[in-house]
């Protein structure tokens, strides 16, 4: 499966701890990132991570393409919802895009946690039949 990791700012730090913790799981899929949260993800897992321009110099114009294209399975966008992004239309594009041709996405840990244990039981192989 390939899956795309996003993290504003102030969720960085939880989406290290995220993929420390998930880093069994995530390691037998292909992981994409935005520049900076691909960055600190690799240095703290050793995962490898395709990582994409920084979220607001591209990088979400960069995984919308890849989620209109159908070549990502789930998005882990690790949103803050409390502090105003000068990039914030980019940010609601992923939501839309997930929306719009069915990304499962998870915006917060809980959901998060959610998507990965299902990912590792297997309840995501329908993916599979829209390829």
């Amino acid at each position: 499966m390939n899956i795309a990791l996003i993290a504003h700012d102030a969720k960085k730090k939880l989406m290290q701890n995220f993929c420390i913790a998930y880093r069994g799981i995530l390691s037998k899929n292909e992981l994409y990132a935005t520049g900076t949260t691909g960055r600190l993800v690799e240095e703290v897992t050793n995962l490898t991570i395709h990582k994409y321009l920084a979220g607001h110099l591209g990088g979400e114009q960069q995984l919308c393409a890849q989620i209109e294209h159908n070549q990502l399975d789930l998005v882990i966008f690790l949103r803050d919802p409390l502090t105003q992004k000068h990039h914030e239309p980019d940010v609601n594009n992923v939501v839309k895009f997930c929306d719009v041709y069915n990304i499962p996405l998870a915006t917060n840990l809980a959901t998060a946690e959610l998507l990965i244990k299902s990912l590792d039981r297997g309840d995501m192989e329908w993916r599979e039949n829209y390829k």
